[in-house]
């Protein structure tokens, strides 16, 4: 009788409404320009401008800050498939390079207006980053040496010159005195910058700033020195800001490749980092953990590395959005700082001689870490009419989501879309 009862009561109980998804593109092609590869196809470039989004509460109710990344950039790995050029021909000056079609692209910051009744939105703004005396940045590679790098090529394959002011911007916030709080891929690091793009001041991990002479912009060193073992290409794609500002948030994409690449291939444990904006001070250092790419519906794998994190988006202080994803399945998971995770701050994950490595630790509860609770709210292998790689996530005044993709400026055919979403089980605080 008691489970009659329970089915009765769970057939009478009130069902969960399905969130509520709009399809918004862009109201004027995002077309960037195109690329002949000699002995090989020509490649029409779009605008990517989907590497990350942020809504301020001062902002207009229907305006949406978003970011580009480095610019139009190829794998010599693909470069076959993609250019129709051999790879041992256009990647000759570097086998394992990247190939930069458009190499003086600046990554640029874009400013929205949502118009979800017409199903579209109006790019209105496009501030370029610059270094501090006005000049724009391009998205070529730093010179790194503590940290691993890749050689540029461009679309002949000539070896471009790495550059020390270069950004591969991810992430974005923007605060209510109009500067802007940047993630960056490739460093990793993260900047400030001026409302017209100028680049305030560029954080670097400690003992990599030598990397970074001649940048034309500052440099500090205030992120942890681990945070350089960074697998290639899989740096820091986030940012988030307390609603007060006090605090800004950013993640590690991947675990790092500590102590070695191998390490970085099987590991869940990546790193949370809370920083107090007015000191720049790390004040907080938390563990989350990727989930198994089983999980990931759309595109399921045996590869542990190919979950990885590529948003922030605060929902209160110390409570996150955290966007991860696969290159066609995306997740969004609510966690909280203050919920019992352990801050790792100042233990011995950051020393480098620490064996086994936090990102070869499976057995956490035995090292005495709490990792951060995941609460899933969205999946977007429950909606087929969104896009692969949404990266971009920013509150709107009713609570709603904006969503955003990156098309990896369509040198496969992909194009922007962006999604505003209503009724997930999400509460904004603070």
């Amino acid at each position: 009788m008691r489970v009659l009862a329970a089915a009765l009561a769970l057939l009478a109980a009130p069902a969960i409404a399905a969130p509520q998804i709009i399809t918004l593109e862009p109201a004027t092609p995002l077309t960037l320009g195109s690329v002949a590869f000699e002995g090989g196809r020509s490649i029409t470039f779009s605008i990517g401008i989907g590497s990350g989004a942020f809504r301020g509460r001062h902002d207009a109710s229907d305006l949406v800050w978003t970011v580009s990344d480095r610019g139009p950039n190829i794998a010599c790995s693909q470069a076959l498939a993609i250019t129709g050029v051999p790879r041992e021909r256009i990647c000759a000056a570097a086998n394992a390079g990247r190939i930069y079609p458009i190499p003086a692209y600046a990554p640029t910051i874009y400013g929205l207006r949502l118009d979800p009744e017409r199903g579209v939105f109006h790019v209105v703004d496009a501030i370029a980053l610059k270094t501090a005396d006005g000049r724009p940045i391009d998205g070529l590679l730093n010179p790194l040496t503590v940290a691993t790098t890749e050689i540029p090529l461009d679309a002949r394959g000539r070896a471009l010159a790495q550059n020390a002011s270069a950004v591969d911007a991810e992430g974005i916030v923007r605060l209510a005195d109009g500067t802007f709080w940047i993630g960056e891929e490739n460093a990793p690091s993260i900047l400030h910058v001026a409302a017209d793009g100028r680049i305030l001041l560029r954080i670097v991990p400690a003992g990599t700033g030598a990397d970074f002479a001649g940048a034309g912009y500052p440099v500090f060193e205030g992120l942890p020195a681990i945070l350089a073992k960074r697998f290639t290409n899989r740096g820091i794609e986030s940012m988030a800001v307390s609603p007060d500002e006090r605090f800004l948030y950013t993640i590690l994409q991947n675990p790092l490749a500590n102590p070695d690449a191998r390490a970085y291939q099987q590991a869940k444990n990546t790193r949370l980092l809370k920083i107090e904006r007015t000191s720049l001070r790390v004040v907080g250092q938390y563990v989350y953990q990727l989930d198994d790419p089983q999980s990931f519906r759309k595109d399921p794998s045996n590869r542990q590395s190919d979950p990885r994190i590529s948003e922030l988006t605060a929902l209160g202080t110390d409570r996150l959005l955290v966007l991860e994803r696969t290159e066609g399945t995306t997740k969004l998971y609510e966690v909280d700082l203050s919920a019992g995770a352990t801050n790792i701050l100042g233990a011995r994950w950051d020393d480098p001689a620490t064996r086994p490595t936090l990102e070869q630790s499976n057995d956490l509860a035995g090292a005495g870490i709490t990792p951060l609770g995941k609460r899933l709210v969205f999946d977007s292998a429950d909606h087929p009419q969104a896009p692969t790689k949404l990266e971009g996530v920013a509150v709107l005044p009713d609570g709603a989501l904006f969503l955003i993709n990156d098309d990896d400026f369509g040198i496969t055919g992909e194009r922007t879309v962006g999604l505003i979403v209503r009724g997930l089980d999400i509460r904004i605080t603070d």
